[in-house]
Order: structure tokens, then C-alpha cells, then sequence
């Protein structure tokens, strides 16, 4: 089948939507061929607006570059092009001041950020979506969002090293027992054993910064499965979303979730390592050892027994491991029963194995908790 889309024929176009934009079906990227009401129930199930709304900046800035590739194709005008980014602009100063509205109809951010746009502009924001699929918007926003999540991590990984080099040079001449199979092996300087751990977290800051390489591709322009076509110049939209490289097949590019496989892998390595740490430190503040005497500032107590201190800062930086673990398991478990190109799992998996918490936040605490959590 066929339709005009922006002037020309589009065959086999499922999937993306035409100059129309929204479908009648209450608003949604989708539904042109339905009749009736989705159930209230399957419209809470399918809903993933709860935790994808936090890439509304990935998605407006995807947005803003997509709507200048349409006008260089000549299939908006310039200044309706204008007219889209300048709304998109307002939307995103919603949501960094936390006015944003989320509605009951907006299923996921793709959604609300395109309903809102109507809101603001009228039916011009129907023709942002030419040409476009949420398969191809969905991963170009997981893509944006984890590379600058890459970079933040990046960052914070880098300043605990760089608080832990300086601890150990502060600490250099204090001499303690060193253990193999937790029986004492050798005399060792404290610094040593810092720097273990730091040597450690930077094969994770390298893995990382290798991991960031293969997130930083360019999918958008992939359509739903068969690439744009309405003659999208992807040379423009990898520039302007500053992408490393452009995808070379449509059908991978829309369904290729390894660079959230390799993130969850690399994580889980990380954690693995500031398990150790963890483990170590709750070791040599026990009675038994007594190396290490742990800040009252990430301690707690217990209501019967006053003369306890326990370490649960270090006990729940080692129970993450294992839920971080757990993650990356499972979100292999459900790549390897897919078919080939886009299916709905790979929305679910990534909002429930990956948007889990605030990076920054996480490693602001990491760092703050090595910069005072012990004395020795």
C-alpha cells in the first residue's frame, strides 16, 4: 500500500506517521487502523511514560534536529521549522523547571512532548513526525540519554580515583596486615591496599569510556524497519546530535540494544569492584580487626544493642551488586527470545533494568562516603 506523505509517495509506511502527525486515537504516534477504545487496563500496561519521561531532554533535543533535516528536505517550511523548535524550546524549559503536566493520555515521553507541542503551536506539531517511527525516536533517545549518562559516570569515577590516590599519598606510612584467603600473608603500607582499588576502577573508567564509543551511533533515520523515505539527510542529524557514526542498517539499528547489554555488563563490574572495597572496609572496622574506624556520618545504630555502629552505607553499596547483576541477567534474557527488528520488550526492559536511580546522585554518595567514611 501507499499514501502521500509531504508531497510524495511513501510505500510501506507503517509505522511512521505523515504530514498528519497524531493519530485520532486519542492522541497517540499510533493507531490509524484501529476503531475502537484501548482498554483502561491495557492503557496503564502499556504505558512507560513513568520512567522514560526522564529522557525528555534526549527527546526534544532529537526532535529539534529531526525538524531541521524535514525543512532542509523541503518538507516544512522554515518557519514552520522555526515554530517547532521554538515550542520544543518552552517544553523543555517546562520540565527543567518541573511544570510539566503529564497527562493521562500521554503513554510515553515521545508522547507527551508531542502532545504538549500541539498544545503550543497547533497543527504544525503534527508535522514533526513525517517520516519518523517511534522505533527509530525510541532508540536515538536511549542513545542520547545513556551518553550523557556515560559522561557524568565518567566524571564522578574519576574523582573517587582521584580522592583515593590522594588518601593513600596522605596515608603512605601507615603499615598494616596484609591477608590471603583472610589469613595474615604480609606486612603491606595502607596506600597499597587503597590503590588496589583504585587500579581497579580504572580498567571501569576505560571500559566505560569504550562502552560510551559504541553508544554514540546515530539510529535515527532507521524508520520503523525499512529507513526513512522521505531523502532525510542522517549526515545532518549526526552532526547536529553530535553522533560519532551513522548506523549501517535500518533493520539492526531499530532493534540493536547492545550498547545497553555492554552498559549493564560494564556496571556490574564496577559494582562488582566497590563490593570488594565495601566488603574489605566493613572487614577492618569490625572488633575483631579494628584497622578501620568508620564515620558516624554514613553509620547507624541498633535500638537494642546502643553499643553497636553498623556499617549498612558499606552493606548496601554491596547489595547493589548483586540487583545491578540480576539486571543485566535478566535484560539478556530477554534479548535472546526477540525476533529480528523492533519489538515492545525492548522498551520495558530499559526502563525497568537500566533507568534504575541517578548515576550522579549514586556517585556523588561514593565519593563523599571514601572521602569520610573511616579513620584508621
Amino acid at each position: 500500500s501507499s499514501r502521500w506523505v509531504g508531497g510524495r509517495r511513501c510505500w510501506n509506511c507503517a509505522g511512521s506517521t505523515g504530514v498528519s502527525g497524531m493519530s485520532s486515537e486519542g492522541g497517540k504516534l499510533w493507531g490509524g487502523r484501529f476503531v475502537g477504545g484501548v482498554d483502561p487496563i491495557m492503557e496503564k500496561f502499556n504505558a512507560s511514560i513513568s520512567y522514560d519521561q526522564r529522557m525528555w531532554k534526549a527527546d526534544i533535543l532529537g526532535s529539534q534536529a529531526y525538524v531541521k533535516a524535514l525543512e532542509k528536505s523541503r518538507l516544512v517550511t522554515k518557519a514552520e521549522m522555526e515554530q517547532i523548535v521554538t515550542g520544543l524550546d518552552q517544553i523543555s524549559e517546562e520540565w527543567s523547571k518541573g511544570t510539566f503536566v503529564v497527562t493521562k493520555g500521554d503513554e510515553d515521553i515521545h508522547t507527551a512532548n508531542e502532545r504538549r507541542l500541539k498544545e503550543l503551536i497547533g497543527e504544525a506539531a503534527g508535522k514533526l513526525h513525517t517520516g519518523r517511527s517511534r522505533n527509530d525516536q525510541v532508540v536515538t533517545d536511549m542513545r542520547l540519554w545513556l551518553r550523557g549518562s556515560c559522561t557524568s559516570l565518567s566524571s564522578y569515577l574519576m574523582q573517587l580515583i582521584q580522592t583515593m590516590v590522594d588518601r593513600a599519598a596522605i596515608e603512605i606510612d601507615i603499615l598494616f596486615p596484609g591477608y590471603t584467603h583472610l589469613q595474615r600473608a604480609q606486612p603491606i603500607r595502607w596506600s597499597h591496599w587503597i590503590l588496589s582499588h583504585a587500579v581497579a576502577l580504572s580498567r571501569d573508567l576505560e571500559r566505560l569510556r569504550e562502552v560510551q564509543k559504541r553508544v554514540n551511533v546515530l539510529p535515527l533515520g532507521s524508520g520503523a524497519i525499512a529507513g526513512n523515505p522521505l531523502g532525510v539527510d542522517r549526515q545532518l542529524l549526526c552532526e547536529e546530535l553530535n553522533f560519532d557514526a551513522i548506523s549501517l542498517n535500518s533493520m539492526d539499528a531499530t532493534s540493536d540494544r547492545d550498547f545497553v547489554a555492554e552498559f549493564l555488563f560494564w556496571a556490574s563490574l564496577c559494582l562488582t569492584h566497590l563490593s570488594k572495597m565495601a566488603e574489605d572496609l566493613i572487614i577492618y572496622s569490625t572488633k575483631e580487626f579494628g584497622f578501620v574506624t568508620l564515620s558516624d556520618a554514613y553509620s547507624t545504630g541498633s535500638s537494642l544493642m546502643p553499643q553497636k555502629k553498623n556499617p549498612d552505607s558499606l552493606e548496601l553499596i554491596r547489595s547493589k551488586a548483586g540487583r545491578v547483576l540480576g539486571r543485566c541477567s535478566g535484560f539478556l534474557v530477554t534479548l535472546k527470545g526477540l525476533p529480528s527488528t523492533y519489538n515492545k520488550d525492548l522498551q520495558v526492559p530499559f526502563g525497568s533494568q537500566l533507568l534504575v536511580g541517578t548515576p550522579t546522585a549514586r556517585w556523588k554518595h561514593q565519593n563523599s562516603l571514601f572521602q569520610r567514611e573511616y579513620t584508621f
